[in-house]
């Protein structure tokens, strides 16, 4: 798969919020939006600090915790996309977000989980990946149009090459390219409507 050209461009100018704005795949995928798109973006994270390379006039670093409900309805407010790619305490957190999305009426959401949460892989991933079946039960249950991502293993290549499985579907391939991450996410965005309510694994084959 290719990433989407300039001259494909959604016309529409959207708000994004960028959710674990400090992670890894956020570092991919925050560049690849301000390219390949005009939207305006909110970064969120406890330590804004750390996003200081990506302040301009299309992008608001905003400090906050996403255990912090008023903080996060406040952030949610004028946004049409929510990506949330977390780390930590991620059902409360999930719980967090799916109140203030549906308190703010903010419907679309794309959720990084894991691989392996409805044991699609054939390996037994044990206890670690609870947090990340817990959080994305609760994002199904949700109201939202939700898209939840099932990455596998990321990797620091720089080659765009992935291939996609639906819930219920077994997982194909162990590792994917965050570059390919961003490149589908891009697609997401630019595309509102497409893998609405679905649980998408992305892997290089």
């Amino acid at each position: 798969m290719t990433s989407l050209s300039k001259h494909n461009r959604k016309l529409t100018m959207q708000n994004i919020l960028i959710l674990g704005a400090t992670g890894s795949l956020a570092a991919q995928i925050i560049p690849t939006l301000l390219a390949e798109t005009d939207d305006n973006l909110t970064l969120f994270a406890r330590n804004p600090s750390r996003l200081a390379q990506f302040n301009s006039e299309r992008v608001q670093v905003v400090q906050g915790d996403m255990m912090n409900i008023e903080q996060l309805s406040e952030v949610l407010k004028g946004k049409d996309i929510v990506y949330a790619g977390l780390a930590g305490n991620l059902e409360p957190m999930a719980k967090n977000l799916v109140t203030a999305m549906e308190t703010v009426q903010v419907k679309r959401l794309i959720w990084v989980s894991s691989m392996g949460i409805y044991g699609e892989t054939g390996e037994d991933h044990g206890a670690i990946l609870d947090p990340y079946r817990r959080s994305a039960q609760i994002i199904e249950q949700s109201g939202l149009d939700y898209t939840i991502l099932r990455p596998g293993w990321f990797t620091n290549g720089q080659e765009i090459d992935y291939q996609l499985t639906h819930k219920g579907e077994a997982f194909k391939g162990h590792s994917v390219s965050r570059k390919s991450i961003a490149d589908f996410v891009l697609k997401l965005m630019q595309n509102p409507e497409l893998e609405i309510k679905q649980s998408v694994g992305i892997a290089k084959e």
